[in-house]
């Protein structure tokens, strides 16, 4: 029996969106490096069946498109959340994932959202822009940097840049 990975990676976003298309952008290329301990997974959306993934793991990334992060990524600790009532499950956010993680499995992963700074998403296009892909490089090297050391740090993380 395999070791089942400790890390699962989550991208969603929609790709013939321009850059709300940046989390599924962030696993295809981050599915290059093949990275040890490591599942990834993509969608256009977050559903209550990811809770069921993130049960099985220690850590838990969720990465999407964000119109207000500072340049070039957000990364930040997640708690879990409330799945709030309605009609359609259309937009469940990550905390309330991670809430269905608790409650209906007993596990409570470390979790963390990667939200990467987009810019255009109004057009139906299938690319990205160009900032947003030197956004995507940057999370990219991150993501592979704290994978590799086991830490993702603590609190709130607005790499400098320039740096």
């Amino acid at each position: 029996m395999t070791p089942r990975p400790s890390t699962l990676i989550l991208g969603w976003g929609n790709p013939g969106r321009g850059d709300d298309g940046l989390g599924p952008a962030f696993i295809e290329a981050l599915s290059a490096y093949a990275l040890p301990a490591v599942e990834l997974a993509s969608d256009y959306q977050l559903n209550p069946e990811d809770a069921a993934d993130a049960a099985r793991h220690g850590r838990v990334v969720f990465v999407d498109a964000d119109r207000l992060a500072p340049a070039p990524f957000r990364m930040r600790r997640l708690r879990p959340g409330r799945l709030e009532p309605a009609f359609t499950t259309h937009g469940v956010e990550p905390g309330a994932v991670l809430a269905l993680c608790r409650d209906l499995f007993g596990a409570e992963p470390e979790a963390w959202l990667l939200g990467i700074r987009g810019y255009a998403f109004d057009a139906f296009d299938e690319t990205l822009s160009l900032g947003a892909r030197a956004n995507l490089a940057r999370a990219l090297e991150f993501v592979r940097t704290s994978v590799a050391s086991g830490s993702f740090g603590e609190g709130d993380r607005c790499p400098n840049p320039s740096a």
